[in-house]
């Protein structure tokens, strides 16, 4: 498969069938996060697979919606700002980016074996460290509810800008 129209294949899924996925197939999925690329190579992440039901009833309440409730596994992806870059310059801290490349490369790695996920910001993230009783250091950044879809994935055509309103060449002139 070409890389774009992997790409275009990846979407948003929120109905997923019951099976849990093969340990195996999840290493996979988590090696392409683990091989993602972070500022000076820091690696500041931490990937938690919740699969038994108890933990996974207790990270549902941080997100109670009745799709996610629907997911057989959950990923959730932790950054550790102790260890992530900052930017000598300004102090700007690149966890959050770091951690948002790893999850782009699972949900991708996911997509070509035929998975399901979507990306899930919108929850309590106390609830969550609560639950996997993380250390203080990590902190929960995404969560992405992951599982074989109940339909088939297709490429589709993706609601985005235009490429003229979000590339430009050697500077930005909001006059031009």
């Amino acid at each position: 498969m070409e890389f774009i129209d992997l790409i275009k294949l990846r979407k948003s899924i929120r109905l997923f069938q019951k099976t849990k996925i093969d340990h195996k197939l999840m290493l996979e999925i988590l090696e392409a996060g683990r091989l993602a690329p972070s500022a000076c190579n820091y690696q500041p992440w931490k990937f938690v697979v919740v699969n038994e039901p108890l933990v996974l009833r207790q990270i549902r309440e941080s997100y109670p919606r009745d799709w996610f409730a629907g997911a057989p596994q959950v990923i959730v992806i932790c950054g550790d700002y102790s260890e992530s870059w900052k930017r000598p310059f300004d102090g700007k801290d690149h966890c959050d980016i770091d951690v948002s490349i790893a999850t782009d490369h699972i949900t991708l790695m996911a997509a070509s074996k035929g998975l399901g996920t979507c990306w899930v910001c919108n929850f309590n993230p106390e609830k969550v460290s609560e639950a996997l009783q993380l250390p203080a250091n990590l902190v929960p950044i995404v969560l992405i509810p992951i599982g074989y879809p109940t339909e088939t994935i297709k490429p589709e055509d993706k609601k985005r800008k235009p490429i003229d309103e979000v590339v430009f060449y050697n500077g930005y002139s909001i006059n031009d």
